[in-house]
């Protein structure tokens, strides 16, 4: 059995293939609201929130004017946005339906608050806030108890 990873490891950034970076760029910055940090030529960008260096590349090197896999297939299921507070996450709510984009699913986990759409390219999109830890769902035994079921989406903008 292997050690551990270090506690305090985190996903530093995904990297998207996309088949069209201006469309990519219209809905991770225009929609969502990232902004570009920074551009390598038509071909591929970087945008973060906060002034990070990035959170979130795309490019067109091997995928330009492609379409998405077929169902059925490999690949990235979803790349999931973590918001600070509910607020935060109403306030994403607000920028999706303002871009008329279809939510596939809102769940509530217990553990977190989630959205789920795609992206221009087909690429599943989660949109989330956590609970704090203490307010997390637990079995009689004390172990973590998941769950899902219908997050309620009038109550969430309310607090946009």
């Amino acid at each position: 059995m292997s050690e551990p990873i270090h506690p305090q490891t985190r996903i530093g950034h995904v990297h998207l293939k996309v088949a069209d970076l201006e469309r990519a760029l219209a809905f991770y910055c225009g929609v969502l609201g990232f902004a570009l940090t920074q551009r390598y030529g038509a071909q591929a960008a970087f945008v973060s929130a906060g002034g990070y260096h990035h959170h979130i590349g795309l490019n067109t090197w091997e995928s330009a004017g492609g379409s998405p896999p077929p169902p059925g297939h490999t690949g990235l299921y979803h790349l999931a946005i973590l918001y600070p507070d509910r607020a935060a996450l109403a306030d994403a709510l607000r920028r999706v339906e303002a871009a008329s984009i279809a939510l596939d699913g809102a769940s509530d986990h217990g553990v977190s608050e989630a959205l789920y759409l795609r992206d221009p390219d087909g690429n599943g999109v989660e949109l989330y806030r956590d609970r704090p830890e203490a307010e997390w769902p637990r079995d009689a035994q004390g172990q973590l108890a998941m769950l899902t079921r219908r997050l309620d989406l009038a109550g969430l903008r309310a607090e946009a």
